[in-house]
């Protein structure tokens, strides 16, 4: 543990930063998936509203280091987008339905975009913050960032209470709290009410973010940043460190693994919920935050692994963590128990292969196209890879893997995951071949 003594006397505050900073996502993304079609919207406006997240990171990722942070105090900037983005994104949870339980298009996709288009910046420039306030960022950024982990794990748990159906409760008259928990927790709400109380994501996010806004005016003042020459080609240096072949095989790699991460969002709230496995619609978002503890533990040991077991290896075994998932949802969904254990596989999947990505980067790419590696592989991930798995499933895998009687055909469709996974690994075996050390001003490869 870091020593109190000198740490920088804002380290606190900026986890506090962190942790709302992802509560904000984390409340409202697992359960998306299933609401939009739920409230009538058709593929092509499911997709039109997913999009708005990732196109957000794309441009978000140019805006952020070419404009925000270069004319705005960083503390300000934050304070104001969060304080729009959480008014837009709270007025999706007050959306009315019509008598057929349909929510009107055009304000749900406006308050969305707008919610999306303030909110993703804000992860840079949280960055941006933390680094700027930190004393040594090898020591005390990593603390730091755990708040963003917490802030998801935390806000998946309201949701136990606020998804539970209570008139049910009530109905019950349980006696004693033990009796009363009991009869809650075994009370979700279902069909219908489960739609409309799917709207509390919304307002949770909402609220967390005005949150936010306020004591964003309490973190330490951080001044705009002076731009760096050359920094307005960005775009053009980014992809140009594709010419690298390293580069262009972990970038095609992260193409599909991101695919594959966002099959998981994308798919398992519905799968956890469906008959198939049948964990009530209360709980399945804390059922995913195990992941998320998970990942806290994993990137604990990621140093030591990558001691041991080097880079490619590291790599392969987060892929295979994707494999190893899908392959127990599609062949023993009917064990709750095991349903649970294996969210636990999460924290492998994301720091043995996303994170080990980043220290990757940092460890064996020249100092002068580091940054841009790094936002060449953000794009993929938060952005391209994104916007691909959601292209996909709306217009085509939910269709193909749609059963006569409206089911979905889980195990096929998780085996195809689980073959890209395999593809991914392969490419990894053959093509990825990391030196020990990359010769100092040269890209290993």
């Amino acid at each position: 543990m870091t020593d109190t003594a000198a740490r920088s006397p804002h380290t606190n505050k900026l986890f506090i930063m962190m942790v709302l900073e992802f509560f904000i996502w984390g409340a409202w993304l697992p359960k998306i998936f299933g609401y939009l079609p739920a409230v009538g919207f058709s593929g092509n406006e499911q997709l039109a509203i997913l999009l708005a997240f990732p196109v957000s990171a794309i441009l978000g990722m140019f805006f952020s280091n070419q404009f925000a942070d270069r004319h705005f105090a960083a503390e300000k900037f934050m304070a104001f987008s969060h304080l729009v983005s959480g008014v837009a994104i709270l007025g999706l949870g007050f959306l009315p339905a019509d008598a057929a339980g349909k929510v009107a298009f055009w304000p749900f996709f406006a308050l969305m975009s707008v919610h999306c288009l303030l909110y993703v910046p804000t992860m840079s420039i949280a960055n941006t913050l933390a680094f700027a306030n930190i004393r040594d960022a090898a020591k005390e950024y990593g603390f730091v960032r755990m708040g963003g982990t917490v802030g998801w794990i935390l806000a998946a748990w309201p949701f136990i209470f606020l998804l539970v159906d209570w008139d049910k409760v009530s109905a019950a008259n349980p006696q004693g709290m033990v009796a009363w928990l009991d009869v809650a927790f075994a009370s979700p709400m279902e069909g219908d009410k489960l739609v409309a109380g799917t709207r509390w994501t919304y307002i949770v996010a909402g609220v967390a973010s005005l949150l936010l806004a306020g004591f964003s005016l309490l973190l330490p003042h951080t001044p705009p940043k002076k731009a760096a020459a050359g920094e307005s080609s960005a775009l053009v240096k980014a992809f140009g460190v594709l010419k690298h072949p390293v580069i262009l095989v972990l970038w095609i790699v992260t193409m599909i693994d991101s695919f594959i991460h966002n099959t998981y969002f994308f798919h398992t709230d519905n799968f956890l919920k469906s008959a198939s496995v049948g964990i009530p619609a209360n709980w399945t978002q804390a059922v995913m935050s195990v992941g998320q503890i998970a990942e806290i533990l994993t990137m604990l040991v990621l140093g030591l692994t990558l001691k041991k077991l080097g880079w490619k290896t590291t790599m392969i075994i987060g892929i295979a963590g994707h494999a190893l998932r899908f392959l127990v949802y599609a062949f023993v969904p009917q064990h709750q128990w095991l349903m649970v254990g294996v969210q636990l596989i999460h924290g492998i999947c994301y720091a043995f292969y996303f994170a080990t990505i980043y220290i990757y980067v940092e460890k064996n790419c020249p100092t002068d196209i580091r940054t841009s590696a790094q936002g060449l592989f953000n794009l993929m991930i938060f952005g391209l890879g994104d916007i691909l798995a959601k292209f996909y499933w709306i217009y085509f895998g939910n269709a193909k893997y749609t059963l006569s009687d409206g089911s979905m055909d889980w195990k096929n469709l998780f085996l195809l995951p689980t073959g890209l996974a395999v593809l991914a690994m392969l490419i990894l075996l053959f093509f990825f071949r990391p030196p020990t050390r990359a010769p100092e001003g040269e890209v290993a490869h």
